[in-house]
């Protein structure tokens, strides 16, 4: 069974099915809603990523301002300096080579107790009262402030400025303008914005290529498509009289139909994981075809109770495969390969087909036993008409009445130890046909085989096919004897039967049972007389046991409904 993507079939079967193509469709939106899904998650991350940096890049310059300001009001110089009558004349130069020096901070304030400035960027400035809080640092302590001073919005820290003696003479500030901070935020953008088209790049790839699966994962058809094909193939699946079971790679039942589960008696629902065949009791052939995987069509397997048509296939799809050209090449060719996703067996069950043909088979094998039996009189009749007309009219009645005297007596004798008028007339009948063949057929009964407890077709296909088998085997032979021994006991009856043929190869013995097997030479088929024989023993739940002594032994023992009749002593008759 095989599962093509091909543009063709794909056609084909949505004229048929009425189902309209939207795969592509299909996987355009699940593209573009991918791409969305990275168009915001991307967009979120970097407005997080730039929050979070300037978040951080403030973080950083406070810590700096204020490790800054704290290095500044522990520098020697300008606690001396501040001390002096006009400390701006010497701290300004000093200071402003510090701030030019660093490069990190925009602006470094010295000013006195009081707050006017001593120091500043901006020398007008020089002199007037520092804008900002100085409450803190009046009180020993550094403190760090957003503040819109001179130079703008400003992240700055002030700390106090100690004298030997503890006294606070002046203060420092140092701060950073919210510009700068800004510059700062902008400097990292064209990075985060080379990462976020790297992210969704490589989103909208896999996008892509998901995309891509999903249109060849569907074979072509979108979720209504795909819908309306399950709720087809479910419908058909459960609809056909065959069981069809659906097997994976590893050989484990995946799916069957209500007459599969039937068939093989499995359990419902599956298991997720599937199903080992072999915790079923699955026939031993049918098993051994499930776990091979080779191919099969309408193949017999013989079961307990009748027979089944098999045929096994494995389910693939065409996958595109690169060629070796085109690894060697890189050209553009493609090829499409067979991919294998499992196997599809189906079954016939042939137990009502198999009944049949063994009915048949017992009107064929009584159909020629009487017509033997009919050629055998009709030759009697023959040789009375032409003794009457050679004027023999006493010898050919003595004749007439010896031959109706031993064939009453060898109904009598059957009829004495079976009762059942199918198997006595079939015996009857098989005597005629062994004799005009040449073989000796001896019957030996034991006990009495009571009319109607058991099916009288199973027990004609029995006797019948296994005397035929008998008869052919010992056709021609020195002794040219075949023994049919009918033993019934308080709860059975045995059924032996034995020739004196060449026996049967003990190599041979294990699957001389298998519907279609034979040790007859011969083209045209051969194989269902024992098949049959099997089948209906185990219908009547019985046993069947095979064994070489000279010549072929075949034992039957078939259970009985109710007690019969006491045995008796056995006897033998022997056809005259």
């Amino acid at each position: 069974m095989k599962i093509r993507n091909s543009r063709a079939p794909m056609a084909h079967l949505q004229r048929h099915a009425g189902l309209t193509r939207e795969s592509w469709n299909f996987a355009a939106r699940i593209f573009a809603l991918q791409l969305i899904i990275a168009i915001l998650t991307v967009g979120v991350l970097g407005v997080l990523s730039f929050d979070r940096q300037r978040h951080t890049v403030t973080e950083d310059r406070k810590a700096l301002v204020a490790t800054v300001a704290l290095s500044l009001a522990n520098d020697p110089f300008i606690r001396e300096t501040l001390e002096e009558p006009d400390p701006s004349r010497r701290l300004e130069p000093y200071v402003e080579r510090l701030r030019l020096r660093a490069g990190t901070v925009d602006f470094i304030t010295v000013m006195t107790p009081e707050g006017l400035r001593v120091t500043h960027p901006d020398p007008r400035r020089i002199g007037e009262p520092y804008i900002g809080s100085i409450e803190q640092a009046l009180r020993g302590e550094t403190q760090v402030e957003q503040y819109t001073g001179t130079l703008g919005p400003s992240v700055r820290a002030i700390t106090p400025v100690h004298s030997a003696s503890g006294e606070i003479v002046g203060m420092v500030a140092v701060g950073v303008t919210l510009q700068s901070l800004r510059d700062l935020y902008y400097d990292t953008v064209p990075q985060l914005i080379v990462v976020s088209l790297a992210v969704f790049t490589l989103a909208a790839l896999l996008a892509w290529a998901y995309s891509r699966y999903v249109q060849r994962a569907t074979l072509g058809f979108g979720p209504g498509g795909l819908k309306r094909l399950y709720a087809f193939y479910f419908s058909a699946l459960h609809s056909v009289r065959e069981g069809l079971v659906l097997l994976d790679n590893r050989h484990r039942i995946v799916l069957n139909n209500d007459e599969a589960a039937r068939i093989l008696n499995l359990p419902q629902p599956l298991p997720p994981q599937g199903l080992d065949p072999r915790t079923l009791s699955v026939p031993e052939p049918l098993l051994d075809l499930m776990l091979t995987g080779r191919a099969a069509t309408d193949e017999l397997l013989l079961t307990d109770t009748g027979a089944i048509a098999t045929s096994q296939a494995a389910a693939t799809v065409e996958a595109e495969l690169l060629s070796k050209r085109r690894r060697r090449r890189r050209a553009l060719v493609t090829r499409h390969d067979p991919l294998r996703i499992g196997y599809v067996v189906s079954m016939r069950d042939l137990s009502q087909v198999q009944e049949l043909t063994g009915q048949v088979q017992s009107l064929q094998t009584l159909t020629l036993a009487l017509r033997a039996q009919t050629h055998e009189h009709a030759n009697r009749l023959h040789t009375i008409v032409t003794m009457i007309e050679n004027g023999q009219a006493e010898k050919a009645r003595d004749f007439a009445l010896l031959d109706q005297s031993n064939a009453q007596a060898l109904t009598d004798r059957l009829v004495g130890g079976i009762d059942d008028s199918y198997l006595s007339s079939l015996l009857v009948a098989k005597t005629a046909e062994a004799h005009e063949r040449g073989v000796s057929l001896r019957i030996t009964t034991s006990g009495t085989l009571a009319p109607d407890l058991l099916d009288a077709s199973d027990l004609i296909t029995i006797v019948g096919n296994l005397l035929d088998n008998a008869l052919d085997a010992s056709v021609g032979t020195a002794e040219a004897t075949v023994y049919l021994e009918v033993t019934t006991l308080a709860t059975e009856v045995m059924i032996e039967v034995a020739d004196s043929g060449a026996g049967i190869d003990p190599a041979f013995i294990d699957r001389i049972l298998r519907l279609g097997v034979s040790s007859k030479p011969g083209e045209r088929p051969r194989g269902f007389g024992l098949a049959l024989v099997q089948q209906a023993v185990a219908r009547l739940g019985g046993s069947l046991h095979i064994d070489n002594d000279a010549g072929a032994i075949f034992t039957v023992t078939l259970p009985l409904p109710h007690h019969p009749a006491e045995p008796t002593e056995p006897t033998e008759r022997r056809n005259p």
